[in-house]
């Protein structure tokens, strides 16, 4: 199976385990000359206040999410790994639920594969409060990698 597109999804806990991401993206992406998708998904409550913390007016300027996704720190800190590592990539941002919006975002840029990053739960802890990685991996339509976080 040729590479091409790799969909490295980057949500709201994603800032403490960005070395863990970069790391595991360039390890896939680089060999094979891969263009990374770095997809920031926000839910309309983060996405709002993003919206306000970066100080973009919706009232006067049409707000596109991938230009939100791009002025984001966890976006421009992986960003400039990926350009440090001489790997291609493109910015994309979503508004809706992480996982199905995630799932979403792989079919629209046709990803060959998804990085997802996580932590360690319980299985009580998925019942009670979900598993966004839990519903890329079972609804993506391709491989996904799991990058779970080292401590927490």
């Amino acid at each position: 199976m040729t590479l091409k597109t790799v969909l490295l999804a980057v949500g709201p806990g994603d800032a403490e385990r960005t070395d863990e991401l970069a790391e595991t993206v360039i390890e896939v992406a680089k060999p094979a000359g891969t263009t990374v998708v770095l997809g920031h998904v926000f839910t309309r409550d983060e996405y709002d206040d993003v919206l306000d913390r970066l100080d973009f007016d919706p009232d006067h300027e049409a707000v596109d999410p991938n230009d939100v996704a791009g002025r984001h720190a966890t976006i421009r800190d992986l960003a400039s790994t990926l350009e440090e590592a001489d790997v291609s990539y493109l910015v994309r941002g979503a508004v809706g639920e992480h996982g199905e919006t995630i799932v979403n975002l792989a079919e629209d840029v046709d990803a060959d594969r998804v990085i997802v990053g996580g932590r360690k739960r319980s299985p009580t802890g998925k019942a009670v409060f979900g598993s966004t990685a839990q519903e890329v991996l079972l609804s993506s339509p391709c491989p996904v990698t799991f990058v779970r976080a080292e401590s927490e």
